[in-house]
């Protein structure tokens, strides 16, 4: 009711340009329809298959079937028909001067004409002038409790045409469905659910992740936002107690915000690569149980010009209506560090992304992950926009025994025949994921030679190994550095 609402309040406001985009076609038509029964309003609908066809007429004005869409403006500016004037699939005509003339005509001349040009189509960018002409309506998404009553419906139908055999499932598999279909529209978390329901009558963490793929290919935001299902405890990660306890702190203030204690915010991980930042970006949904959205800056980038921004609002957009959610922005320093060569587009990145850190009401936890703190813009990494700044350095003694451990007992290798001590000694100055390597080389080598691993099978590929903070020890003095007074660090 909201929706028709709305849509009733901007045809009131005699605007003479009116712009749904949508994939539902047929639920834009029939809210127009409700519309114009209510305001005793003409309804006219034009195709290029089938013309200009009257839908509603309380006048009972005949209307000849005008396909070309130059033909039928010509008759709409002629004063043949008043009322709505519903234009589907009319993007492509956009960009010819003639039909933006006749547009404009129509519009300027709305006093005369009363009636209102509603277009409606997947996608519709509007040239500038008629832009300034048009007001936007956009259908509200399902929120979970209406998904929730989608599926119980759908399993209904399952039922009865199953004689009465009930789908199977189970609480926690219902509630994870039901935030996997958060940000689509009803037509679409319909289909999904049913395709879900209707091979073997169940719904499974299986068809979960299904779900989930198909879903970010009907957004179109494949290979730019996916959704990370399998996140990562703390368990897996070694070391890290400051940020894990940091975490601890604000997990009940994110997930229940109260107006006592303000939500968090975000925080940005800057560290050496292979320290351990990704799978700290996993772990904090993993902590908090939370969906994770990994937004990949590098194909978030188009060649052509504004596409870039708009896969940005179009996946900002669609991480508020998945929340509460964490937000992982991979290599953050890709996407808005800032460039002389690409014409000012990631300034235009940074300025949306700043926009919407700072005016966003949706519960979205940011984990943004950096390497070159240089290439970063001051305005990100200041203070309200993120909460914290968190230096994730080379792991200590303890921190290397304990990912030590956790990689051998992950490859079931018996602890009793390595020196996990020796081992995390020897690795000083090792990443998390150079220790993990070095024991992967040593099961290949033992494989093929048919030795048991040792800790001096061990020791032989450590030595083999020359580690970044030997490779990149100018780099990693000067990150210290910057780090020392400037951020907190995550051990």
């Amino acid at each position: 009711m909201t929706d028709i609402k709305d849509l009733e309040l901007i045809l009131l406001s005699h605007t003479p340009l009116v712009v749904i985009e949508t994939f539902e076609e047929k639920r834009a038509l029939d809210m127009l329809a409700k519309v114009a029964v209510k305001r005793y309003q003409n309804l006219y609908t034009w195709s290029v298959t089938s013309g200009l066809r009257d839908s509603i007429t309380f006048t009972g004005n005949e209307v000849a079937e005008f396909s070309e869409p130059d033909a039928m403006l010509h008759h709409v500016k002629a004063g043949q028909c008043n009322g709505i004037i519903v234009l589907c699939d009319f993007h492509p005509y956009l960009s010819e001067a003639k039909i933006q003339r006749l547009i404009k005509d129509i519009a300027f001349d709305y006093d005369r004409l009363k009636c209102t040009l509603v277009l409606v189509s997947h996608q519709l960018d509007l040239p500038v002038d008629l832009n300034r002409l048009a007001a936007r309506f956009n259908f509200a998404l399902p929120d979970e409790a209406q998904i929730h009553n989608l599926v119980l419906e759908e399993a209904r139908e399952w039922a009865k045409q199953n004689k009465g055999v009930r789908v199977q499932t189970d609480s926690n598999t219902l509630n994870a469905l039901v935030k996997n279909l958060k940000g689509l529209s009803l037509s679409d978390a319909k289909r999904l659910v049913r395709g879900a329901i209707v091979d073997d009558g169940a719904i499974s963490e299986y068809n979960i992740k299904e779900i989930s793929k198909a879903k970010f290919q009907l957004l179109n935001m494949d290979g730019i936002l996916s959704y990370e299902y399998d996140t990562a405890q703390f368990s897996e990660v070694g070391g890290l107690g400051n940020l894990k306890r940091w975490l601890n702190e604000r997990k009940a203030a994110f997930i229940e915000p109260s107006s006592k204690v303000d939500s968090p915010k975000g925080i940005l991980l800057l560290g050496v690569q292979g320290g351990g930042k990704s799978l700290a970006a996993k772990a904090v949904a993993g902590m908090w149980k939370l969906p994770l959205l990994r937004l990949d800056m590098g194909a978030l980038y188009n060649k052509y010009v504004g596409e870039t921004e708009r896969n940005l609002r179009e996946t900002l957009k669609l991480a508020d209506h998945i929340s509460p959610c964490v937000l992982w922005v991979d290599e953050i320093e890709k996407g808005i560090g800032q460039s002389s060569s690409d014409n000012g587009t990631s300034m235009r990145v940074l300025a949306s992304l700043l926009t919407w850190m700072a005016e966003r009401k949706s519960q979205v936890f940011i984990v943004a992950t950096a390497n070159d703190i240089k290439a970063l813009p001051t305005e990100f990494m200041r203070k309200g926009r993120l909460d914290e700044i968190f230096f994730v350095d080379l792991p200590e003694q303890a921190e290397r025994e304990t990912i030590t451990l956790i990689h051998l007992e992950k490859r079931n290798i018996p602890l009793d025949k390595v020196d996990v001590s020796m081992i995390a000694k020897t690795t000083e100055g090792f990443t998390g994921a150079e220790i993990e390597q070095a024991i992967v080389s040593t099961i290949y080598r033992s494989t093929v030679g048919k030795q048991n691993i040792s800790t001096l099978l061990l020791l032989e590929e450590i030595k083999k190994t020359r580690p970044i903070s030997v490779l990149r020890a100018e780099e990693l003095y000067a990150l210290r550095v910057w780090a020392r007074e400037r951020a907190v660090s995550a051990h």
